[in-house]
């Protein structure tokens, strides 16, 4: 019976009719409306009847598709597709299974316009919200063939573009309907994410298409999407796919896609989470520490525009690990640079080229991170930079034994300009904390160092920091003809946190400025970069009594040049001259009586008429004429310290002017010696004095020297001479410790041990020895306390 009614038409099921009907004779017709209603008025009567109905609808499905009859195959997914949006949410899951199964037969044919019927069905499914969850439904198969549909080469261009972009909408459907439902699979698992990630990232690539229609249009609102829908733990799954796209594919090289591809990544996750792909670009840099330099360029470029776009959210609770990340690699670098090889092995080869590429590209990372900190957080990395600066004296290992002094000088060199990175943005109203004695003292031993670049680097940061009102740019060019009021400079009353810095630090600034002046190397640069070091502090923390302080300095320096104690060439002389002439003409403009500027000016004016080259516009041009032979000044081309406390008297100056009756005079400290030196190398054993050998059979005799007036000034005056002896003497050493061997050092150490045991001894016998006698007999020698031997029952 049941047979006969499969023959018999009239005695089939009603819900078999209700579907047969809705094919017309001629599939051109479509779908027949009047019979699809009845249809869906019957499934939502009989619920119970959805899953039959889908089942034969897949099965009358399967059956046109093996005769390759397409028309009646799209006409069964678009009755499949109405019931789909007609069924109430709790009776959805009856229809589901047979839809996927449908879905999988059409994917899986070999033709492209059944691939793209069966993902905008897909689509349409995955927009509906349900309420009934589903425990057993798998959508590991559309997110494979999605994919793989992404990466279609179907020889035609128009065909292949559709295949791509169905595959991304499919994606995106997937992502859809599984994200928000912890029942269904997990779309952020690795295994998942390494599936879909490449597939968008091969097709954002493509931008020969700007329509709308584009892959690379679609895939970056796909993407978009995927990353702002990722949660906290989902974040890093989603990026490393990235990652290894860009390893793969070699899209590191260069500003292009590379850029691009994160920025639509910190612009798309939440803000809170952007930290996180900071750090994944971090170690990821550190894994690709033995790459080419221009994969670790590329990648410290990505994070340099990450940085930017981070600075709305957070940089995370380890600020200072990217900083610290970002050093290690400068000195990796370096080390690389010096090599010529990227590599332990000396297998593959670097240029410097391309590591100073690397290097810029790390120096302007680290001023983009600090741009995004708070002023408090940029203190601290200015601080820690600073800890990682070679500072001598403090610091005298360095770098790898591959690198050497010349490696120590460049790591210097590279942190500095990373540190001058952070000061050029920093700003801050109380200079006591912006330049702490910790940060102060090392940055300002850096003026003494003998190489040019790291001197001029210094002076730089030290501008930046105290230049709080951005006057430095209308001061960076040293000339008489300023004219304070055309610069339009921002002055304010010097604050009270200012008077205390200047309490605590003045002196020490001027010392370093003093020195530094007198440097055998100093090029046009650096006399220019004092004077807008000057011009700075006397724009931003003048008063009366630093005014006063800063022409003795002068004075001491146009002194200095007169000095013939001096080693100085024609030029440093003529160069000091100049800037004096420079600065004390901005000052005089500053706030003192008009009758200083008239004496500077009277003395500027000789210097134009007879000897031009004693200002700045003359000496420091490209091409400075100097004086032949010797350098002879006379009187009426110097400033004079009398005219100058005359032309102070009777004003608010004039309180600070027994100042004048002292010589301003730097004092040379310890710091000052143990700075002067070429490279950080050489502060090897700074303690060791090689003055007096050691000699075992020689008695060693206490020398007395009577200290008289004649003793300090021939100490005062050949005190250049005993600081020569002293610099010669420390070469020695350092020469002595980088040549001897280790055999010789140790011996020399050994004996020095033995000296110092026997200076103990001779204390120990004159602590214990009896006072001399009257008489002039020695008393007999007492037993020491600690030699005595007392009884057992002895009381104390």
């Amino acid at each position: 019976m049941y047979g006969l009614c499969g023959c018999c038409w009239a005695l089939r099921p009603r819900y078999k009719r209700l579907v047969d009907n809705i094919f017309p004779e001629d599939p051109e017709e479509g779908l027949v409306k009047a019979n699809m209603e009845k249809l869906t008025f019957f499934a939502l009567s009989a619920p119970e009847k959805l899953d039959r109905i889908a089942a034969y609808l897949s099965e009358r499905l399967t059956r046109e598709l093996n005769r390759h009859r397409y028309g009646y195959v799209c006409i069964a997914m678009e009755a499949m597709e109405q019931l789909l949006l007609a069924c109430h949410c709790q009776s959805i899951n009856l229809l589901v299974e047979s839809f996927l199964s449908t879905l999988r037969l059409l994917l899986e044919a070999d033709k492209p316009h059944l691939h793209i019927l069966a993902t905008n069905s897909f689509v349409k499914f995955a927009n509906i919200e349900e309420d009934t969850p589903s425990y057993h439904r798998s959508y590991d198969f559309f997110v494979s063939r999605f994919s793989e549909m992404c990466h279609s080469d179907h020889e035609d261009l128009d065909t292949r573009n559709k295949i791509r972009v169905s595959g991304i909408r499919g994606l995106q459907g997937v992502v859809r309907k599984t994200v928000d439902d912890e029942l269904q699979v997990n779309i952020w698992e690795p295994r998942h994410m390494e599936q879909i990630v490449p597939a968008l990232l091969v097709n954002l690539q493509q931008h020969s298409q700007n329509d709308s229609g584009s892959p690379a249009e679609q895939t970056e609102v796909c993407f978009r999407e995927l990353l702002c829908r990722a949660a906290y733990g989902h974040i890093n799954n989603a990026i490393k796919p990235v990652l290894m796209h860009l390893d793969s594919h070699s899209l590191w090289q260069g500003r292009g896609f590379a850029v691009q591809c994160f920025q639509i990544i910190m612009y798309s996750i939440q803000s809170q989470h952007s930290h996180l792909v900071i750090q994944q670009l971090l170690g990821h840099l550190d894994a690709n520490s033995r790459s080419p330099a221009s994969v670790r360029a590329g990648i410290v470029e990505v994070l340099s525009e990450a940085a930017v776009i981070e600075a709305t959210g957070s940089v995370g609770p380890t600020v200072l690990e990217v900083f610290n990340t970002l050093l290690r690699q400068l000195r990796q670098s370096v080390d690389y640079q010096l090599t010529g090889y990227y590599d332990n092995g000396g297998k593959h080869k670097t240029s410097s080229i391309e590591e100073k590429k690397l290097q810029d590209a790390v120096i302007k990372t680290i001023g983009s991170f600090a741009n995004t900190l708070p002023i408090y957080q940029r203190s601290e990395v200015m601080l820690f930079i600073m800890g990682k600066i070679p500072v001598p004296g403090i610091y005298p290992a360095l770098g790898s034994p591959n690198s050497g002094f010349e490696g120590s000088r460049m790591i210097q060199v590279m942190l500095l300009k990373s540190l001058l990175q952070v000061s050029e943005h920093y700003e801050s109203s109380n200079l006591l904390t912006a330049l702490p004695s910790s940060f102060l003292e090392p940055l300002l031993s850096f003026t003494l160092m003998e190489d040019p670049e790291i001197r001029l680097l210094v002076l730089s940061i030290l501008t930046s920091l105290i230049d709080r009102r951005h006057n430095a740019s209308r001061l960076t060019t040293a000339s008489v003809a300023f004219d304070v009021s055309s610069l339009e400079m921002k002055e304010d009353r010097c604050s009270r946190q200012d008077n205390l810095f200047m309490r605590k630090h003045a002196q020490r600034l001027y010392r370093h400025v003093y020195l530094a002046s007198r440097e055998e190397n100093s090029g046009r640069s650096h006399y220019q970069a004092l004077f807008t070091l000057l011009a700075v502090l006397s724009v931003e923390l003048a008063n009366e009594e630093v005014v006063v302080d800063l022409i003795r300095l002068i004075l001491a320096l146009q002194e200095m040049t007169l000095s013939n104690q001096e080693c100085l060439s024609v030029f440093n002389r003529c160069g000091i001259h100049a800037l004096c002439a420079a600065f004390l003409n901005l000052l005089s403009q500053l706030g003192p009586p008009p009758t200083l500027h008239q004496h500077i000016t009277q003395v500027i004016e000789s210097r134009q008429k007879d000897a031009p080259h004693l200002l700045p516009e003359v000496m420091f041009c490209d091409k400075p004429r100097l004086p032949e032979g010797e350098l002879k000044v006379d009187e009426a081309l110097l400033f004079i310290q009398s005219k100058i406390c005359e032309a102070l008297a009777g004003s608010s100056y004039s309180a600070h002017c027994e100042r004048f009756n002292t010589p301003y005079t730097p004092q040379l400290t310890e710091e000052d010696r143990l700075s002067k030196r070429k490279s950080i190398g050489d502060a090897v054993s700074l303690q060791v004095d090689m003055d007096l050998p050691f000699c075992p059979d020689t008695p060693q005799k206490p020398q007395t020297e009577h200290i008289t007036f004649e003793t300090l000034k021939n100490a005062i005056e050949d005190r250049g001479v005993v600081e020569e002896e002293e610099r010669r003497k420390r070469m020695e050493v350092v020469e002595r410790f980088q040549t001897a061997p280790f055999e010789e050092i140790a011996a020399q150490c050994g004996a020095r041990t033995s000296l110092l045991q026997s200076k103990l001894n001779q204390v120990f016998e004159l602590i214990i020895r009896p006072p001399p006698s009257p008489s002039g007999h020695s008393a007999p020698r007492s037993t020491p306390v600690y030699e005595m031997k007392f009884p057992d029952l002895c009381v104390y």
